[in-house]
């Protein structure tokens, strides 16, 4: 008898919102969450916790209404054959909402993670906190909250947005460490179109509002953007394989990938000499890492720089490039947010720092100083100096100006510096130098010998100033290089750096420009 009711009970753990329910939910091509759930872990490793779980309101009918498991399942498996925790909303259930008890399963499951030192993945598929119950959901979604900043820089937190997500229900993703977005299928946003209708007239749709490349692309909220689930959840699992279980692991190392020799003596002719040249940074990562292991992060967002995770000689590494086909490499607001985000998460879980640098400066103009980019461009600048783990800088061309120390310069704590031979470092280019430094001289020749003095001038100053000669002569490179060589000092500085120690002084933590 005692099996038979706990064979019923484990069944009906398993229908979800029931038949009709879980049919309608299918019928565009979603998997249910414990699909979900199963195409994420390695084939039988996934382990449930709390099937049987319900509610505990009366109220709005309610009481008849308990569906065993509360709309979420969690547990924990293997990705690759290391451990992960995860918890999967089930929108066939009470659309997803969070109540009370379906709180305190995440809030398990999240302190479980804590414990294990492992990561969280959330799949993430839920309207908002339960209303029929009302404060009580809400004081639910502070407890999840509260848990998400504990794990912060603890362990891993990964969200995969599954479908319409609303309110609270956006707040705990925001706070993880990246988040997956389905293409016509999630949504995130903190009030819906309806309510935005009824308070300030304006028409917008679900997809214009929280779509997926609107976060992508806009508000830079999300950070990898997929066609369907089972892509999403593939994302997840090669995302985590560059990542260490926790804040006290180094990241796994994989087999080394070398690039071709055909394509390191390319890389001089990637990079043209002339500074007002565009091309891809993506020809010179692909040529100096190893080939193909560039996952790239917000590849939509703040496209003027390029950030991502890859791997050198088979080793996990951060990479932050400027890229010049970009409004030509500047920083601005959006790239020294996105910059500054992506080299404190790697900071935090130990994955060393590969910075190419191009850059001519900060982006200048009105909408930019009125925007804040002192206080947004200050950001990049902390994040890399408070970075300790190892930092190495390749400079290939451009360095003017403050961009220079902000890219991971020697004076902000760059372990490894080195630059190209066409290497321009300096306050700022030649013709904007000149212009300033021999401004009478030039004003005063005779008007139609004007244009020979400044570009004999020019071509003086860009001789004696721009280069990396001056930089090296006082330390601030360790060396300048043959492009071809490039790879070969990045993996050595690596070899020495992956013992590196660092010690600050004692604090709380510091205060970041935010």
């Amino acid at each position: 008898m005692a099996f038979e009711r706990w064979r019923l009970l484990k069944e009906k753990s398993r229908e979800g919102g029931g038949v009709e329910r879980v049919k309608k939910h299918k019928a565009d091509g979603r998997l249910t969450a414990r699909e979900r759930l199963e195409a994420f872990f390695d084939a039988g490793s996934f382990v449930e916790l709390d099937p049987f779980v319900v509610h505990r309101s009366d109220r709005f009918g309610m009481a008849e209404r308990r569906i065993l498991g509360d709309g979420v399942v969690t547990g924990w498996g293997e990705v690759d054959g290391r451990p992960a925790c995860a918890f999967a909303q089930d929108a066939t259930v009470f659309g997803g909402s969070l109540g009370e008890a379906h709180a305190e399963k995440i809030v398990k499951v999240m302190d479980l993670a804590a414990k294990a030192g492992v990561p969280l993945v959330g799949l993430n598929d839920s309207g908002g906190a339960r209303i029929q119950e009302g404060v009580i959901g809400l004081g639910g979604y502070g407890d999840v909250f509260f848990r998400n900043v504990s794990l912060s820089g603890v362990v891993p937190q990964l969200s995969v947005i599954l479908g319409p997500c609303a309110g609270g229900a956006v707040y705990s993703p925001a706070m993880t460490d990246f988040i997956l977005m389905v293409r016509g299928r999630s949504q995130m946003f903190i009030t819906g179109p309806d309510v935005i209708r009824a308070v300030t007239g304006e028409e917008v749709s679900l997809e214009a509002l929280g779509g997926a490349d609107t976060h992508a692309q806009t508000s830079g909220v999300s950070h990898f953007t997929v066609g369907s689930d089972t892509e999403a959840l593939a994302l997840t699992r090669h995302l985590l394989g560059y990542l260490p279980l926790n804040n006290l692991e180094d990241p796994p190392p994989g087999p080394a990938t070398e690039p071709t020799d055909a394509a390191a003596k390319e890389l001089e002719k990637v990079v043209p000499e002339s500074a007002d040249a565009a091309y891809d940074v993506h020809d010179v990562i692909e040529r100096v890492l190893d080939p193909g292991s560039l996952l790239e992060v917000q590849a939509a967002w703040g496209q003027n720089i390029v950030v991502g995770f890859a791997r050198l000689d088979g080793h996990p590494v951060g990479v932050v490039a400027n890229q010049p086909k970009v409004l030509a490499g500047t920083l601005d607001i959006i790239a020294s947010t996105k910059g500054a985000r992506f080299v404190r998460f790697c900071d935090a879980f130990n994955l060393p720092l590969v910075t190419f640098v191009d850059v001519p400066g900060f982006l200048p103009g009105t909408a930019q100083e009125l925007g804040g980019i002192i206080r947004h461009g200050a950001k990049l600048l902390y994040a890399f100096a408070e970075a300790t783990v190892p930092k190495m800088t390749v400079i290939l061309r451009k360095a003017y100006g403050g961009a220079y120390d902000v890219m991971c310069s020697k004076h902000i704590g760059g372990d490894l510096n080195l630059a190209w031979p066409m290497a321009e470092i300096a306050v700022m280019g030649a013709e904007g130098a000149v212009n300033i430094l021999f401004h009478r001289e030039i004003t005063q020749a005779p008007e139609k010998e004007q244009a020979a003095v400044q570009e004999r001038l020019t071509k003086e100053y860009r001789a004696e100033f721009l280069n990396p000669y001056l930089a090296a002569e006082r330390g601030y490179l360790d060396d300048v290089i043959d492009p071809a060589d490039t790879r070969t000092r990045l993996v050595a500085g690596l070899r020495l750096l992956r013992s590196k120690r660092e010690e600050r002084p004692p604090r709380k933590h510091g205060n970041i420009p935010l």
